[in-house]
């Protein structure tokens, strides 16, 4: 899902929780809540209220995963860019402490706003 070569994934729309929920699961901490979600064609985003897990589902039959977790501590810098009158896309971008700059794509009905107030409330309490 994070190609960290091309730092971009597709445009996602958001989900319910419970798409995710279950593939989730046996990676989530004993006290890790999924927060919101996000898909693409197979592929998802969880942000729960410790870290960012990427979900790449590969292959033809879709068994094999891939999960890339990202701690919210390791959130150097975060920018947004909104949805407009014509680019119905908003985008969210993140630096990451050793890593470099991942971009999600959502469409135009995903609240970024909010999804930013979420990571500055993760990144910014101490």
């Amino acid at each position: 899902m994070i190609d960290f070569n091309n730092k971009s994934i597709v445009k996602m729309k958001q989900v319910d929780n419970s798409a995710f929920q279950a593939m989730i699961a046996p990676i989530l901490l004993g006290n890790e809540q999924i927060i919101s979600s996000f898909q693409s064609m197979r592929d998802g985003v969880v942000f729960t209220n410790f870290r960012i897990i990427s979900i790449n589902v590969q292959g033809v039959t879709g068994k094999k995963k891939d999960f890339t977790s990202i701690p919210y501590s390791k959130i150097q810098v975060f920018s947004t860019e909104t949805s407009g009158t014509f680019d119905l896309d908003s985008e969210l971008q993140i630096w990451i402490s050793g890593v470099g700059r991942v971009s999600f794509e959502f469409t135009g009905s995903a609240d970024v706003a909010g999804i930013c107030r979420m990571i500055s409330a993760f990144v910014l309490q101490k």
